[in-house]
């Protein structure tokens, strides 16, 4: 079954039952909050700003929510 057919799925049950599935899928995560950053938050920091100013002179285009998902979607 394809993230797409579950969601879909998923999106029938009641607001409660979608609340428990949420936590009972967030819970048996590893700690995602605790996992260790590859970056410092200096690294990360400088990261951003390397991004943004790709953004700003136009070396990158961003991308919405939407395309970012559909395109992890494609990528399985």
């Amino acid at each position: 079954m394809s993230i797409d057919q579950i969601a879909s799925e998923a999106l029938r049950l009641s607001p409660h039952d979608r609340a428990m599935l949420a936590q009972t899928i967030w819970e048996s995560l590893d700690a995602p909050y605790l996992v260790a950053p590859e970056l410092s938050d200096d690294e990360a920091i400088a990261l951003a700003k390397q991004r943004d100013r790709e953004i700003e002179n136009g070396a990158v285009a961003p991308l919405s929510h939407t395309q970012l998902m559909s395109g992890l979607r494609d990528a399985d």
